[in-house]
């Protein structure tokens, strides 16, 4: 896990360009009524403005945030290390997930002045089980083994 502010930058960069291009392609397919070919493709367009919106968000507030509640709650020296990067994990998608959704809303769903709220909680709920998953099940256990491999630790 990072133990620098550049170690922390390398890591949510790649973090969120994971999840932030999956739940665009996964938003698409829910759009569209099933996963085609042409959505990974077409995610691409959405995905520079929302990993960088998600990358900044990530990594100078909600980041903080999260490490903050979980070492409030747990004690590092008492668990072992995947349990806090599971706990920061689980903290970060409540985090991001409402704001992200809320971001994906105004700008690329772009409803109704009166069709914000709405759109926004039905995107929230059709998004929020599949970054939590996703987070904790495939993105998290792979950007960890990227992050390992490029900054390799010298063992004793």
């Amino acid at each position: 896990m990072p133990k620098t502010k550049i170690q922390d930058a390398v890591y949510t960069v790649i973090m969120a360009a994971v999840m932030v291009y999956v739940m665009i392609c996964y938003n698409i397919s829910l759009n569209i009524g099933g996963l085609k070919n042409f959505v990974f493709l077409e995610a691409f367009k959405e995905f520079p403005l929302m990993w960088l919106v998600a990358g900044l968000l990530e990594f100078f507030f909600i980041g903080k945030i999260a490490h903050k509640l979980v070492f409030k709650a747990i004690d590092p020296k008492k668990q072992p290390p995947i349990i806090i990067s599971y706990a920061i994990s689980i903290v970060i998608v409540c985090f991001m997930c409402p704001i992200m959704s809320l971001i994906a809303t105004l700008f690329i769903s772009r409803p109704e002045l009166t069709e914000i709220f709405v759109t926004w909680l039905k995107c929230l709920v059709l998004n929020f089980p599949m970054a939590m998953c996703f987070q904790l099940f495939y993105a998290g256990p792979f950007v960890r083994f990227i992050f390992s491999l490029i900054f390799k630790e010298k063992t004793k």
